[in-house]
């Protein structure tokens, strides 16, 4: 398994199980709320059917600039609210939390330029464990 390089972080689909799912989910990353665009990297390839974490980790290309990587996985696919695992490659390597679609595009967007670091997102999670942006009660 290796990740193709690319000039934006890559959203990783772990989960085939449900394509209405993966379709509510790239429909709503895409349209992330303004100032915010969305530019990662849609990875949709059944190579990473299940892959965990590690793997996706390991198979990333050296030298991989991106702050963070997120993945679509058995969660994401399977809770209504459909909250992408979102995985940091910088600060704490494989630390992780979850965000709603409509949030991964701020989170990127901020990580790329260094304007917030990945421990601002992870501790704004809510009592559920997901990020639903900084506006929403804890």
């Amino acid at each position: 398994m290796h990740i193709q390089p690319s000039e934006n972080a890559p959203l990783i689909r772990t989960d085939f199980s449900c394509p209405e799912a993966w379709q509510k989910i790239v429909a709503a990353v895409s349209n992330p709320a303004d100032p915010f665009l969305f530019t990662m990297q849609i990875v949709d390839d059944r190579t990473y059917d299940r892959a965990t974490v590690e793997q996706l980790v390991a198979a990333l290309p050296g030298g991989h600039p991106h702050a963070c990587l997120v993945v679509a996985d058995s969660t994401s696919m399977s809770l209504t609210d459909h909250p992408l695992l979102v995985v940091d490659l910088v600060e704490e390597r494989g630390r992780r939390f979850r965000a709603i679609a409509a949030e991964i595009a701020a989170i990127d967007n901020n990580l790329s330029i260094a304007n917030m670091g990945f421990g601002e997102f992870a501790n704004a999670v809510d009592e559920s464990g997901v990020f639903r942006g900084f506006d929403e009660p804890r």
